[in-house]
């Protein structure tokens, strides 16, 4: 089993923003191999998500506004 130090976890979490217990599993999982954990934590995002894809947001506001020429908008 490769040492996961927390340099090499910080430089992951860094890089795909991903916190920090996620990326050290990544890495275990990967046994240290940046590229595969990457690789890893993508996946799981998209498994992450999947699950919450069917949730309906049942509250909050948008709105939105642009100029009254219209070059430019936002939306809050």
């Amino acid at each position: 089993m490769t040492t996961i130090t927390a340099s090499v976890v910080n430089k992951l979490r860094q890089m795909t923003g991903a916190g920090m217990m996620d990326c050290k599993k990544a890495l275990q999982e990967a046994e240290g191999d940046i590229d595969a954990a990457i690789d890893i934590l993508r996946k799981s995002g998209a498994a992450k998500a999947a699950k919450r894809a069917d949730r309906d947001a049942a509250e909050g506001l948008s709105i939105a506004k642009s100029s009254a020429d219209n070059t430019y908008g936002i939306v809050v």
